[in-house]
């Protein structure tokens, strides 16, 4: 591991080594830690918004008797609480401007059994949104994106228009309500925020005249990675025409890319390890020519060969034991402090690294995966062991 006064080619190389190990293992905790925090954060904000499970109906008119159909639900082992919702798209209209967004029906008494909205509103509160009188508007919730779009403050007047309209002579023409901004949540989506509103259910029922149907039930699980066993037993009580889908199913392209790309990160990461591997393979190849006579007289006082060679194991065991050491230490400080760590760069440089209109979520998540570490230890030392 050290030079001779004379030439320092080989200690450098060592220090070279040492400091490629080090790099690829911090990479790769690093990188693994934010690919693990995105799915952790998106799961939190994906939940908090949507339901672990919901329960529809084979039908154009959507679910009637659905009191009923509750009560059957949250019958079912592994569920905790159940809500009738109703869902439709529809364009909200203001002075300032227009935009099309997906309209909930809601009941707020049970909602908050299901979702996170009762916590994630910044303003006003869920029960203000229930008819109380027929000459007062109608309550309504929307995104803080939306609310912003819109230039919509509480008690603002909003036009929601639907496209299922009603026929007249001249045509179909689009139905129309005014509706009171009564709250505007925040879910940390961006997705969410711009495009979901929340009414009554008994103001969408009168809206999309669904008389005393809903679109289906949203149900809360004990255990959300139980979710396709609890759906089988759904089916199984409710029987046809209902049918179940999961959040799994409901946003599975997103988390099949998340998956996938942290699989990748992996595969190209190693690759940075296994650079440094070479790095470890010139070092001791070096030793090796620079060593020629003393393992020539280590031989012929009778030393074996496998001796010989553990010398030179030894040696890169070293070198991808420190390395990898160095490595973990100074990944494992950026992964537990990233958010810390980026909020600085940002004010340091002026810029937003991520920027909410452009991504899912605004912050830099991280996660540091106990099994993901010991993977990458693992394999830093084996390559090291091997070169």
């Amino acid at each position: 591991l050290k030079a001779k006064r004379k030439q320092t080619f080989i200690s450098m190389i060592t220090i070279i080594s040492v400091a490629g190990v080090a790099l690829g293992v911090m990479a790769l905790i690093v990188v693994l830690s934010v690919m693990s925090g995105f799915q952790k954060t998106l799961k939190e904000k994906i939940l908090g918004t949507q339901a672990h499970l919901v329960v529809l109906k084979a039908s154009e008119k959507g679910m009637d008797h659905y009191e009923e159909a509750l009560k059957k639900v949250e019958g079912v082992k592994g569920v905790v609480s159940a809500a009738p919702f109703i869902f439709s798209q529809v364009m909200l209209s203001s002075e300032s401007g227009t935009s099309g967004v997906v309209l909930k029906g809601i009941d707020p008494d049970r909602v908050a059994k299901v979702t996170e909205l009762a916590h994630n509103l910044k303003a006003g509160r869920l029960e203000d949104i229930k008819e109380v009188r027929e000459k007062d508007l109608p309550g309504i919730i929307l995104g803080v994106e939306l609310a912003k779009h819109l230039s919509a403050n509480i008690d603002d007047p909003i036009q929601v228009i639907s496209p299922l309209g009603t026929m007249t002579p001249m045509g179909m023409m689009p139905k129309m309500k005014r509706f009171r901004v009564k709250g505007i949540f925040y879910s940390g989506m961006y997705e969410y925020d711009n495009t979901m509103a929340y009414v009554s259910l008994e103001s969408a029922q009168k809206f999309f005249a669904m008389e005393a149907r809903v679109t289906g039930i949203e149900i809360k699980t004990e255990d959300i990675y139980k979710v396709k066993e609890i759906g089988k037993e759904i089916r199984k009580e409710m029987g046809f025409p209902f049918w179940t889908k999961d959040w799994m199913e409901m946003n599975r392209n997103l988390f099949s890319a998340l998956k996938l790309e942290k699989i990748i990160m992996f595969i190209i990461l190693v690759l940075i390890v296994l650079v440094a591997a070479f790095n470890i393979i010139s070092t001791l190849i070096m030793v090796v020519m620079e060593k020629n006579k003393d393992i020539a007289i280590l031989k012929s006082m009778g030393a074996p060969s496998g001796g010989i060679l553990k010398i030179f194991v030894i040696e890169g065991g070293i070198i991808g034991v420190v390395g990898t050491v160095l490595g973990t230490i100074s990944g494992l400080a950026i992964a537990l402090n990233l958010e810390n760590l980026i909020d600085f760069l940002e004010n340091l440089f002026g810029f937003k690294i991520l920027p909410r209109d452009v991504y899912y979520i605004d912050k830099f998540p991280s996660q540091v995966n106990p099994l993901d570490v010991s993977l990458i230890v693992i394999t830093a030392i084996l390559i090291s062991l091997l070169a």
